[in-house]
């Protein structure tokens, strides 16, 4: 399996300080990063590493359930997945990830409620970025649309 590379350059000090990730491995693109934008509201048009972490974990757990609906008998039709991740204060110091919200909606041939459930519960448990996150709630909405 491949490694797949990101670089960050940055400037000047955290209050002050900008930079930029660059996605290395598939050259997609640049963006910009800081923390005064990483912890207001609103991103100001910069992204942060939760956003980063939410895309991969939401991506990972895409292509994990799409593969275990198939194992379970089903067809996916279509996912749609969200992953929320929030940062917060470290009761040791400093910051921490508090908690990521997995939500998906899915349109399935072949499996009821139930079994979507299952298999979305399963996929929250093995998704590669899942496992790497287990020191992080991580909680699950998972609904079977028609």
């Amino acid at each position: 399996m491949p490694t797949r590379t990101a670089r960050t350059a940055w400037n000047g000090g955290l209050q002050d300080g900008s930079g930029q990730v660059e996605l290395s491995s598939s050259k997609v693109g640049t963006y910009d990063v800081s923390f005064p934008k990483r912890a207001a509201d609103e991103a100001g048009g910069a992204t942060s590493p939760e956003e980063l972490v939410a895309a991969a974990h939401s991506a990972c757990y895409a292509m994990q359930f799409s593969a275990l609906i198939a194992e379970a008998g089903g067809t996916p039709q279509s996912l749609e997945v969200s992953a929320d991740v929030s940062l917060g204060p470290d009761p040791a110091g400093g910051f921490r990830l508090t908690g990521i919200a997995l939500t998906v909606r899915g349109e399935v041939e072949g499996l009821d409620e139930a079994g979507f459930k299952d298999a979305a519960q399963k996929a929250k448990e093995t998704c590669p970025i899942s496992k790497a996150l287990t020191g992080v709630e991580i909680t699950l909405d998972a609904a079977l649309e028609s």
